[in-house]
């Protein structure tokens, strides 16, 4: 029998396997595991809650419109149906018809078993998706220049400023798809996403909140204006834009107490999601349909 040499052994190798496996980056790894899942977790219920909110616009929007009665749009979109003024109606109706599109092409767009196994259709539903938003932003400058808008000037301006962001949002997202940098196309995908959904999340930030303080609060429901409407117009995008930075900032470069820390926000901002999503279904779409 002839003896077998002892195998080699690597003290740098060993060191590094070992460090590898030390508890801080074990904790570091669950760290980012757990903040995979919180985002994917909010994901879920916002796009559960965005789909109730596109079967709640063609359910009025849409079944007034084949029955006839354009006038029932007044009842929640002031002076969304204008008497001979067709272009503008038009206008209106493709803006609701778009919103209901994008909000669909959207989703489509940030579920990752969509981009894996069906590329091509992923890459002309972004590009469709892309044009939408032009369209949609462009359309609801001219819907306030020309038929103006419930609530005061800062709610006009907050609105102003999110059309702008999605044409800025939009145009990175397919510059950087040309360039085929795909890590980059991907971050300001999901920036033009939270911002598209602004007006979504405007109604169930308004419902949660009416809900949680039994009543409106800080705020003339009459009037529509209030401190805590305007506090709302401009936090409908900047405040989920500002959570998403924090969450990528987390999982690049943030450590595990980041990372926990980020997955503790998703978390509660998660059950937030979902109670005003029920909160605006039950108030707010329900009852209309």
């Amino acid at each position: 029998m002839i003896p077998t040499a002892p195998a080699p052994t690597y003290p740098d190798a060993d060191i590094a396997v070992a460090a590898s496996r030390s508890p801080a980056d074990t904790l570091s790894r669950k760290a980012g595991t757990a903040l995979k899942l919180s985002a994917s977790a909010w994901f879920v219920v916002a796009a559960l809650g965005q789909l109730l909110f596109v079967a709640y616009v063609l359910g009025y929007y849409g079944r007034a419109a084949l029955q006839g009665r354009w006038q029932a749009w007044n009842g929640v979109f002031p002076r969304g149906y204008v008497a001979g003024d067709t272009a503008g109606n038009l206008v209106v109706a493709a803006h609701l018809g778009f919103a209901c599109l994008i909000v669909v092409a959207g989703l489509l767009q940030l579920t990752p078993a969509v981009r894996r196994r069906w590329p091509a259709f992923h890459r002309w539903t972004g590009r469709a998706y892309l044009a939408m938003v032009a369209v949609m932003s462009l359309g609801g400058l001219s819907m306030i220049l020309t038929r103006g808008s419930v609530g005061d000037l800062s709610q006009k301006l907050a609105i102003g400023l999110n059309a702008l962001l999605m044409l800025a949002f939009a145009y990175q997202a397919y510059r950087h798809a040309r360039a085929r940098r795909i890590d980059l196309h991907r971050r300001w995908a999901l920036r033009l996403f939270l911002a598209v959904s602004g007006v979504w999340f405007f109604r169930i930030g308004l419902m949660f909140w009416i809900v949680a303080n039994q009543g409106p609060a800080g705020f003339d429901p009459a009037s529509f204006r209030g401190p805590f409407l305007t506090f709302l117009a401009f936090a409908q995008y900047l405040l989920p834009l500002a959570v998403l930075e924090l969450y990528l900032r987390a999982q690049d470069r943030g450590g595990a107490g980041a990372r926990i820390a980020a997955t503790a926000l998703l978390s509660m901002l998660t059950l937030v999601t979902a109670a005003g999503v029920g909160a605006a279904t039950m108030l707010m779409w329900l009852p209309r349909l």
